[in-house]
């Protein structure tokens, strides 16, 4: 959405020109001849783009150090250094053909916040902190938001260090290779809130003709692995009658979560993203299928009633194509719900700067949805061209993007102000 601001903020206002600088700069980093990012987690690109963090952040009066799990935090003290900090953070991983814009301008908003602290001398009583979470795609080390999870209890640490990628490369060994660890434990680290700023990247801010997105929580979602075990046998050879064959059971089954989300319309989806069929031989009856599932949907019990559906399908395929399925449940993220102090901070910010708003519930998972349970949060919208996301061509305007900066830190001088610990 091509929307100028209405009203600029007073005397302190994030920079535009900057942010916008820092976003192409970014996308540097892993760029793709399509315009887009590949910059997987623990990649060469992602240390790239967090050196850059580091020198950014560190010019701008922050001292940055990072976790066990690598997530980089960068910090400017309050004036009162002992309270704990105030929270500004998303990820600068993407996806195998990922935009510019998802989860990037959550960190590089709030660096436009640190920047424009520093550059007004505004001082703040509470610290403020910049985190770039680790791996919260999730597409090379499932599931997505994984650290996060362990910054919040939701994982210990030797299960996160146990994750592999396809090519079976354990998340520990690719965080030693990029030299991302730090020595503070993961989760021994309290805020007393926290803000992200994120692309909507659906298409309802942008069909409403709204700036921003008060987002009041994230709706519930389960990944499950699905492995369909056959007989690899000769295409020519073998009757019809006599086949087990994985990939014609694993395509009626995946064709099933289609009509599972269809029938809890018009909130719940189910999306089949990754398969690989083995041993993907054109003359070769396929003896093994391995494929993912991803089920939402704003209510939990909804959630529950998809997969039940799913593995009774996959029982009655089971039988039919005579073959074996194992379902494996690898992510169970609850519905959440957002503070409602905070919530309400992000509205009578975008009501002072005049930005068409509306309250909005997630589609998406984010780092936000796990921190919730460890520390007051909130989340800020804004609309991204058609709804496109885990696109290359993502996009979304310089004018609501510097909206979004603008109505997160305004929202984040209230908090620092209203907030005792």
């Amino acid at each position: 959405m091509n929307h100028e601001p209405r009203q600029q903020p007073g005397n302190l206002g994030i920079d535009a020109d900057a942010l916008w600088s820092d976003i192409l700069t970014t996308a540097q980093y892993g760029a793709t001849a399509k315009g887009g990012i590949r910059r997987l987690a623990l990649s060469e690109e992602d240390r790239q783009v967090r050196d850059w963090f580091v020198r950014t952040c560190t010019a701008l009066g922050a001292t940055v150090h990072a976790d066990s799990m690598g997530i980089q935090f960068a910090r400017v003290p309050g004036t009162d250094d002992s309270l704990p900090p105030i929270a500004i953070g998303s990820h600068l991983d993407t996806q195998p053909t990922g935009g510019k814009f998802d989860g990037i301008i959550g960190v590089l908003g709030g660096i436009a916040v640190l920047r424009a602290l520093h550059e007004t001398g505004r001082k703040t009583r509470h610290p403020i902190e910049i985190v770039n979470w680790t791996n919260e795609e999730g597409s090379r080390f499932a599931p997505a938001m994984l650290c996060s999870g362990v910054f919040a209890k939701v994982f210990d640490e030797d299960y996160a260090n146990s994750r592999a990628d396809r090519d079976g490369i354990r998340f520990d060994t690719a965080l030693r290779s990029i030299d991302a660890a730090g020595k503070e434990k993961c989760g021994e680290h309290p805020l007393a809130a926290y803000f992200e700023l994120h692309i909507e990247q659906g298409p309802i801010l942008e069909a409403e003709e709204r700036v921003i997105g008060i987002v009041t929580g994230v709706q519930g979602m389960r990944w499950y692995e699905v492995t369909i075990s056959g007989r690899d046998s000769h295409a020519g050879t073998t009757p019809m009658s006599m086949r087990n064959d994985a990939l014609q059971a694993a395509t009626r089954l995946m064709s099933s979560v289609q009509d599972i989300a269809l029938n809890r319309a018009p909130n719940a989806v189910g999306t089949v993203g990754l398969v690989e069929v083995r041993p993907n031989s054109r003359n070769v009856v396929p003896g093994e299928v391995f494929f993912t599932v991803d089920f939402r949907d704003p209510q939990d019990s909804n959630v529950v009633a998809m997969e039940n559906a799913f593995r009774d399908r996959a029982a009655t395929l089971s039988r039919e194509f005579d073959v074996s399925i194992g379902i494996s449940e690898i992510w169970d993220s609850p519905a959440v719900h957002f503070d409602g102090g905070l919530v309400d901070s992000v509205a009578r910010a975008a009501r002072s700067l005049n930005f068409p708003a509306r309250e909005i519930v997630s589609g998406a998972g984010h780092d936000a949805a796990y921190v919730a349970r460890v520390a007051p949060t909130t989340m800020i919208f804004v609309p991204c061209a058609g709804g496109l996301s885990h696109n290359e061509a993502e996009s979304a305007s310089r004018e609501d993007v510097a909206a979004g900066a603008n109505v997160l830190l305004r929202a984040v001088l209230e908090a620092d102000e209203r907030l005792n610990a």
